[in-house]
């Protein structure tokens, strides 16, 4: 296991998807403020070693996220040797498009695994089994679909409120009250699927604000629950007012009507 410092003196936090996008903005946020940084990715072994290379104490960490045993494996080994482990960022996700006229079983199964049972498999052994003098934090990254649904990307905002349902549904299962079980729902943040530059940056505005949300505000977010100060069960958003809005569709598709329509960013 690549490792770029020791996690003996240092608050420990697991962030899978962590080597890229959201996820590394994360990781560099709490290695920042000190933290042993536990960077799990699937494929992008390059980018977390670069990542966890930069960082003043990280490692790296290898799992395929849409197995639930192996998953659970990795949470035990971490548990056995990280002293003080004190949060878990389930971060990673699939996201690829079907439609509610007739989803596709392959994504749907792959987007319920990846995006929901494997997320909450990963929670439920790390409040079993990490351990730290301290609270254990999980925070469940969802999305704000889950207040703003539209017809796209069905069984990738199927899962998102899925696993948004598990997470008063955890809390209230705690067996410890210093423990916290959090959702973290972003808005848009980066490009992704098949987006123009253009299309980004208008689809990344609208929201209340009409402001492009940025990566670090999900990190900071993130370092916030991690001190525990919000009621166990909350969901924080993070999108600029966008899950207070009624979209009939996702902003992907609503900014390439707009720029077929002459729209400029």
């Amino acid at each position: 296991m690549h490792s770029s410092g020791l996690p003996t003196t240092r608050p420990a936090v697991l962030i899978t998807g962590g080597a890229r996008r959201i996820g590394a903005a994360i990781a560099r946020a709490f290695g920042k403020e000190g933290w042993h940084v536990v960077i799990h990715y699937g494929s992008s072994r390059e980018e977390a070693e670069a990542l966890a290379d930069s960082l003043p104490s990280a490692e790296i960490a290898n799992c395929d996220l849409a197995d639930g045993d192996a998953s659970v494996a990795l949470i035990e080994r971490l548990a056995s040797r990280l002293d003080d482990w004190q949060v878990l960022i389930n971060c990673a996700g699939v996201f690829e498009p079907d439609a509610p006229e007739a989803l596709d079983p392959q994504t749907n199964r792959l987007a319920m695994a990846v995006n929901a049972a494997t997320p909450v498999r990963m929670a439920q052994a790390f409040l079993t089994g990490a351990r730290t003098t301290r609270g254990r934090r999980v925070i469940q990254i969802t999305d704000q679909k889950i207040r703003n649904p539209n017809p796209d990307f069905f069984s990738y905002t199927m899962s998102k409120h899925a696993l948004h349902a598990t997470v008063s549904m955890l809390s209230k299962a705690r067996e410890r009250a210093e423990d916290r079980v959090y959702g973290l729902a972003p808005g848009a943040i980066l490009a992704s699927h098949d987006q123009a530059e253009a299309e980004t940056e208008i689809s990344h505005r609208l929201n209340l604000l009409k402001r492009k949300t940025a990566p670090e505000e999900i990190a900071s977010a993130a370092l916030f629950l991690a001190q525990g100060w919000m009621a166990s069960g909350q969901t924080l958003f993070v999108d600029s007012g966008q899950h207070l809005l009624d979209q009939d569709r996702d902003v992907i598709y609503l900014a390439r009507e707009l720029v077929r329509n002459g729209a400029t960013p």
